[in-house]
């Protein structure tokens, strides 16, 4: 058992694009935990897009990062841990988190279903489609769908959560010929198209003509404005990021169709996935026998290394994933 820990701490607040000068790795004794506590030691790492928006202001500078991470407890000073046990927690961006038991749950283990899925559709990835279309775009069987970066975590997790629940034509729009291939081919898209390929409005017209129910936003900007003009009457958008606005130095894409919101009694509504943990029983009921039985297949992009950990958010940030970015300890299954 390793004698010393590692964090991730910001340094500095990016104007623009961040680089790996903007992070600093900082070792120091391992944590001791302390009554009412457990030490874990981290053996998965989420790294997601709502990082970039935090480094804004949200995360304190020289101090360590939070993130969604998996962890073993290796020493409990609290009965409700028990030594061996795989909990889910938010101290992320370190090797090992001493936490309380408010800060940390219990992982379930489902046989046949890897651990790296709680960070991926069966975590916050997972829980963010699958609250959007439940709750938030109340989709119904038949009802066709246009998701914005759809080869990322939620992306991917829309698109074979959408397919479950009976939607009829499902589009999206990703980065590259070869993601809009994997998507179409694996996940169960119907068409996708590369965005770099001309203005959105023109490829979201030729790929859904008869129009779209459901816009699943993880983008913004002229992505937004073309589903607004290719929704239906009563057609919902559901906001879930602003990727087009991560990195930009100028000022912010203006929607020029606003008024169809009103003309066409559409609806368009954000939430925060923390606001709806109280779904996650109802996920894991939904998905996990499909995960056993093959029809939902992981789509993850898998980091060996703590020590990459930058490198794996700034790719994420790149776009270089296909489905949700995670980083595995080495030596871990």
């Amino acid at each position: 058992m390793t004698e010393t820990a590692l964090t991730v701490h910001q340094t500095a607040r990016p104007h623009g694009f961040p680089t790996a000068g903007h992070f600093a790795f900082v070792e120091s004794a391992r944590p001791e935990p302390t009554p009412g506590t457990a030490l874990v030691e981290n053996l998965y790492w989420s790294v997601d897009p709502y990082h970039r928006e935090m480094m804004d202001g949200d995360f304190a500078l020289h101090a360590p990062l939070e993130g969604r991470t998996l962890g073993r407890v290796i020493e409990s000073r609290d009965p409700a841990f028990t030594e061996g046990e795989i909990v889910f927690h938010r101290q992320g961006w370190r090797t090992h988190a001493v936490v309380t038991r408010d800060e940390a749950r219990p992982v379930p283990r489902f046989d046949g279903v890897p651990l790296s899925a709680h960070l991926s559709i069966l975590g916050g990835t997972g829980l963010t489609a699958y609250v959007g279309l439940t709750r938030i775009a109340e989709l119904r069987a038949g009802q066709d769908l246009f998701v914005s970066a759809a080869a990322g975590g939620v992306g991917t997790a829309t698109g074979r959560l959408a397919r479950l629940m009976g939607a009829g034509r499902l589009v999206g729009s990703a980065g590259t010929a070869a993601k809009a291939a994997y998507l179409t081919e694996r996940v169960g898209y119907d068409e996708v198209f590369d965005y770099h390929a001309g203005p959105t409005a023109d490829l979201l017209s030729k790929a859904a003509p008869d129009g779209i129910d459901v816009y699943v936003d993880n983008v913004g900007g002229e992505h937004l404005e073309a589903a607004i003009s290719s929704l239906r009457e009563f057609g919902r958008i559901v906001r879930i990021g602003t990727l087009a606005q991560y990195n930009a130095t100028g000022a912010p894409y203006t929607l020029r169709n606003l008024p169809d919101i009103v003309e066409k009694s559409l609806r368009m509504e954000g939430f925060l996935v923390s606001n709806h943990r109280a779904v996650q029983e109802e996920l894991y009921e939904f998905v996990v026998p499909h995960l056993r039985s093959g029809r939902v297949g992981l789509d993850e992009t898998v980091v060996e290394g703590f020590e990459r950990i930058v490198d794996a958010f700034l790719g994420m940030l790149r776009g270089e994933n296909v489905g949700k970015m995670i980083v595995r300890a080495r030596g871990r299954a």
